[in-house]
């Protein structure tokens, strides 16, 4: 499958302005949209709108054949729990929906590995094994997390009753120059300041990379991947972190030196997506 326009939401956000441009350089027709208006950027067409309004979810669709879903309120931080999880999971719901009404083929949406509970639980949680793949217990309780499981749900509903194949990619902690270099900063002078994360990472250009893929890649059905760097932000070996961090963690396979503790080869399978930037940048 190779789709011709596609529908961007969160456009003007830090990972929707790079997907816009990767698109629009790699051939795409792209309609954007956000709740802000438009920056500068690559969308053939922007509209600003609420994507809990499904008249203009719908309006959205017109000639869209494939749908790259991004826009979230990205953490449970600075909204009430109730509005994080149903603005989250009723985009979700009406931009897949919608998608699968007008016939589009395809959709990427962006999940995230907080899903997991790790991240922002209340107290420390730490993975039953590692590596941790897509088949690793859900133990959200937050809001944001709970608002993810919903969405990667809402996927796969979408594909069981409209057809239309979903991509589902876990992103980690996603950024590139000053903002990657910042929290690699923070991760190497205390790893503990992002031990809920397990250290983990994408270079925002691979996150547009692997949208793609997720766009381009001949399967079907409803798939969730990790998507993530092949190692970690710190400078300390992942089997040290681990121990410390997460002693009753099970390791299943060797990580040696600061591979990931996340499972990459799900995503390598289906979508053949490699990350390109393998080291995060410590400095702007």
């Amino acid at each position: 499958m190779s789709p011709r326009h596609v529908l961007v939401t969160g456009a003007a956000g830090h990972i929707g302005s790079h997907v816009c441009a990767h698109l629009a350089e790699t051939g795409h027709r792209v309609t954007a949209t956000d709740r802000i208006p438009a920056p500068a950027g690559a969308a053939d067409r922007y509209l600003t709108g609420d994507l809990r309004d499904r008249d203009f979810v719908a309006g959205l669709m017109d000639g869209v054949d494939a749908v790259v879903h991004l826009a979230a309120i990205p953490s449970p931080h600075g909204y009430p729990d109730d509005e994080i999880f149903t603005a989250n999971a009723h985009s979700a719901y009406l931009v897949l929906d919608e998608a699968g009404r007008a016939g589009a083929g395809r959709a990427v949406v962006a999940s995230s590995l907080s899903v997991l509970g790790l991240a922002w639980a209340g107290r420390d949680l730490s993975p039953a094994y590692a590596p941790v793949d897509e088949d690793h217990p859900i133990l959200a309780e937050d809001p944001y997390a709970l608002s993810k499981q919903a969405a990667e749900a809402t996927a796969a509903m979408a594909h069981r009753r409209w057809g239309i194949d979903v991509v589902a990619l876990r992103f980690p902690f996603v950024g590139t120059g000053d903002r990657l270099a910042g929290h690699v900063r923070r991760t190497r002078a205390d790893p503990a300041e992002t031990r809920r994360e397990l250290w983990a990472w994408l270079d925002t250009r691979d996150a547009a990379r692997v949208c793609l893929a997720g766009l381009r890649a001949p399967l079907r059905g409803h798939h969730v991947l990790n998507a993530v760097a092949p190692t970690t932000m710190s400078d300390r070996p992942t089997a040290e972190l681990l121990a410390k961090f997460h002693p009753g963690t099970e390791l299943r396979a060797a990580l040696p030196g600061r591979t990931t503790p996340f499972a990459m080869d799900r995503c390598a399978a289906l979508l053949g997506f490699v990350p390109r930037h393998t080291e995060p940048e410590a400095s702007p």
